[in-house]
């Protein structure tokens, strides 16, 4: 990686895009600190630790780098985006029209994006109005010179200007990432994704220093967790490469006086074929009771009430049951989304090829799915290693009586591995275009 990032550094062209983009990520660690009018946030954030954990607060605050903790311009940073372009891919096997346009070639999927952006700032605007909401109701805005809310027109103007301020942020960040595609190094989006979540790291480094002075149990465990991490990112490397391939013979076909085909050829099938929306789509679900209770307010000993919510805890081996047979749901669920085995089969038989000892047609579709079925399932179980590890750790030093959490989640690391394994990616295939010989070499 640190030899591809050197050897993108020496062409002219390339190193423009890589500073390009290093001023977008400023740009936005800025706007992630500049705080929005009438929003009284204090030195210690909106929510507390105990407060977010594992509600839909939390997701918020990691996916923005704690500027959803703080009422930064970029409080609803990128997420109002990922949860639109979510909505429009699902939706586009759903409605027929919407398919049409993504296989309408480079004029379609100008059109869904035009429509993934107006999605993306209609739940910029609903996340911004819940979040005012919110802040008004806990009393974190800032009052008159008389000390009360503001009342009236006042009122309604201060609204306006958080929801403004906020709805434009998310806005801007989405514009901010279209130009690093356009002018930096691509991945946009994913990269501001990254910068958001790196931001963290220097906290959880200080969190983990913090234990070391707590006594020798506390220093073997954070060791422990720091080695673990090591070989977590070296995982999800090996795992994020590893494919099925299955082979494809093409028969030899004559037109005029030149023959095609003739080649054996492999269909590549990724093992974790579907990324970390499983482990985001379940952590999503199982965040909403936790954050129904965030409003709600369920207190020690009010019965089923208190107990239901409980169950729902990240602290709670049910939750840990229910995460891990959802990510194996949410991957079967993906991978119908991504893949059509009829159609594969059908594309397969179009270009005259074949899997070999299989026949084409139902016997071809059916082996595609059987496969699509094992790999899937293995891939959802190793995703699910990395998405349990930091609940089970605080599980087992909680029942040890040795309470220890890891701010640094499963979710955030396989998309930190995953934005630098692609972001390398693409600096290779751009090197490769320009012919760079040392690179070749």
């Amino acid at each position: 990686m640190l030899k591809t990032l050197a050897n993108a550094w020496k062409i002219a062209d390339l190193r423009k895009k890589i500073l390009f983009t290093a001023l977008i990520i400023l740009i936005f660690r800025i706007g992630a600190a500049i705080p929005v009018p009438f929003i009284n946030a204090g030195t210690d954030g909106i929510f507390s630790d105990a407060q977010m954990s594992g509600t839909f607060m939390e997701y918020l605050n990691m996916m923005t780098g704690n500027a959803f903790n703080y009422g930064t311009v970029f409080a609803m940073s990128i997420t109002p985006y990922i949860n639109s372009s979510i909505i429009i891919q699902l939706l586009t096997v759903a409605i027929p029209a919407l398919e049409r346009l993504s296989k309408d070639g480079e004029e379609g999927r100008k059109k869904i994006a035009t429509i993934t952006r107006f999605v993306t700032v209609g739940l910029a605007l609903l996340q911004s109005t819940a979040y005012y909401f919110y802040l008004r109701g806990n009393d974190y805005l800032l009052h008159s010179a008389a000390g009360d809310k503001f009342t009236g027109f006042a009122a309604v103007f201060q609204a306006l200007v958080i929801i403004t301020c906020l709805t434009a942020g998310s806005a801007l960040i989405m514009w901010l990432g279209e130009q690093v595609n356009d002018k930096g190094i691509g991945n946009g989006i994913s990269i501001i994704l990254f910068a958001g979540i790196v931001s963290r790291i220097p906290t959880i480094i200080t969190q983990l220093g913090e234990y070391y002075s707590h006594g020798a149990i506390y220093s073997v465990l954070s060791a422990f967790v720091s080695i673990i991490f090591i070989l977590m990112i070296a995982y999800i490397v090996w795992m994020d490469n590893a494919e099925r391939r299955i082979p494809v013979q093409y028969a030899k076909r004559v037109v005029g006086r030149k023959m095609y085909g003739g080649q054996s050829t492999h269909i590549p099938i990724k093992v974790n074929m579907s990324g970390v929306m499983p482990i985001i789509f379940a952590s999503s679900i199982l965040s909403l009771p936790p954050t129904i209770n965030l409003f709600v307010g369920a207190k020690e000993g009010d019965g089923w009430y208190d107990h239901f919510f409980k169950f729902f805890s990240n602290q709670s081996w049910v939750y840990a049951v229910i995460y891990f047979l959802l990510i194996i749901f949410f991957a079967y669920f993906y991978a119908s989304i991504q893949y059509n085995p009829i159609e594969m089969a059908n594309n397969i038989r179009k270009n005259s090829g074949a899997i070999p000892g299989i026949r084409p047609g139902k016997p071809t579709s059916d082996y595609i799915q059987k496969i699509l079925s094992r790999i899937t399932l293995l891939g959802a179980l190793l995703l699910s290693v990395v998405a349990l590890f930091p609940i089970l750790f605080q599980l087992i030093t909680t029942a040890c009586k040795v309470p220890m959490s890891v701010s640094l989640g499963g979710t955030s690391i396989i998309i930190l591995v995953g934005v630098a394994i692609e972001t390398v990616k693409q600096l290779e295939s751009q090197m490769m275009m320009r012919h760079y010989k040392g690179f070749l070499d």
